[in-house]
């Protein structure tokens, strides 16, 4: 299998979108913000006008959940227009795919197969391709010490192997597993360890990793809580890490010798790749601001000196997010970048943003509140989009049947 990453997919609609918190982007370093304490075949252009339709159409109801309407944003916050596009078709609501997961937390493929892993369990799981899809498990990480946000994160998939990111009794670790048999019968091979000793706590674990265009494999880490060791580039936590695919440190990284790729973070959860192989990822704040960055060698994202955008006149090192909300609406995780939209999936927020990669200013949300805590966003082979709630982590509120993987259905 080739290193899985979806593919450059149509333009999203951007019609009704209202401008978010953001400044125009016009260098690699910007002011400083406010302090704080594989890829898949490319289809018909006649999907570019489906995709269109479809997002154009998706409203954001009240939910059997109970929750009310979408509240008004905080000041300076971004504002999402639920209205659906005038003259768009009735389009269905997102389609289960497969439900009764437990606490999942990624997706992959290996060809057309999707994997999932579940967190607390350290299962991975793979979907047969029945109707409705049934979640067969193909082997359990060993080594897997499930406690709050930790446990058994993000997976990818090149070539035979499936990569995971996970938790373990002392740290956070990326191993690889020969993918054995075939799809129905997938195993996992014995673990080689990739990378360990990334520093592991109760929260703020990352755990997010895929492979770029370049054929390297990306990790998210988080700073485990020790805030200021986001500014020490020897160590792993708070970064963006960057690694060959046998574990190895490739040499045009930033800083020789060392898998660090970016520094300065807080937890980021999702990384992307647009159509120009520029790297944007989504990024847990504190207590004010949740971010989306535009990720470059060697760049200094701030944190903890600073979280969010900069205030107007004050010059810096660091570099500012391409666009940011609070944190009561967001709390961005997985994202995939379809054609000229970046799609992220939100925990507290419990929305699908959309972002317009022509103009990263602007925002849409989907779903408010109607399927819940949503962990990942990806782009299926195919051309599809899935979506994986989150309400069995012990933060959300779980629905009957959940949870689940929802697709969001493309007219013919």
């Amino acid at each position: 299998m080739a290193p899985s990453s979806a593919s450059p997919r149509p333009l999203i609609s951007t019609t009704r979108l209202r401008t978010s918190t953001t400044r125009p982007r016009t260098g690699a370093l910007s002011r400083t913000r406010s302090r704080s304490g594989s890829t898949a075949p490319t289809r018909c252009a006649a999907l570019a006008t489906a995709l269109t339709l479809v997002l154009s159409a998706c409203t954001t109801p009240n939910s059997d959940r109970g929750y009310g309407p979408e509240s008004a944003p905080a000041d300076g916050s971004t504002s999402a227009d639920p209205t659906a596009s005038a003259g768009a078709p009735d389009i269905a609501e997102p389609e289960t795919v497969v439900e009764g997961l437990a606490a999942p937390w990624s997706i992959a493929f290996a060809g057309d197969v999707a994997l999932v892993s579940e967190r607390d369990s350290g299962r991975i799981l793979e979907l047969t391709e029945t109707a409705p899809a049934q979640a067969r498990e193909v082997g359990t990480v060993p080594g897997v010490a499930a406690a709050g946000e930790g446990g058994l994160l993000g997976l990818a998939t090149a070539e035979d192997f499936l990569y995971a990111y996970f938790t373990a009794a002392e740290d956070n670790r990326i191993v690889r597993f020969p993918l054995d048999g075939e799809p129905g019968s997938f195993a996992l091979g014995s673990p080689e360890v990739l990378l360990d000793d990334i520093p592991k706590a109760g929260n703020h674990n990352g755990g997010r990793i895929a492979f770029g265009p370049d054929g390297k494999l990306y990790a998210t880490v988080g700073d485990a809580g020790d805030r200021e060791s986001a500014q020490n580039r020897e160590a792993l936590s708070g970064k963006i890490l960057r690694l060959d695919p046998d574990g190895s440190v490739p040499e045009d990284n930033p800083f020789p010798g060392s898998p660090v790729y970016s520094f300065g973070h807080r937890n980021p959860q999702g990384i992307a790749w647009d159509e120009t192989g520029r790297m944007f990822s989504s990024e847990f704040g504190q207590n004010t601001w949740d971010e989306l960055n535009i990720i470059e060698a060697g760049g200094n994202y701030g944190w903890p000196d600073v979280e969010g955008m900069a205030d107007p006149g004050e010059g810096s090192d660091y570099i500012d997010p391409v666009q940011q909300w609070s944190t009561g609406e967001a709390s961005p995780s997985g994202m995939t970048i379809t054609g000229n939209t970046i799609l992220i999936a939100n925990l507290r927020g419990e929305v699908l943003r959309e972002v317009p990669v022509s103009d990263l200013s602007q925002s849409r949300t989907r779903y408010q509140g109607e399927y819940g805590r949503l962990r990942d966003v990806v782009t299926t082979p195919d051309g599809q989009l899935w979506m994986l709630t989150n309400n069995t982590d012990g933060r959300g509120s779980p629905a009957p049947g959940d949870d689940r993987i929802l697709r969001i259905p493309l007219p013919d």
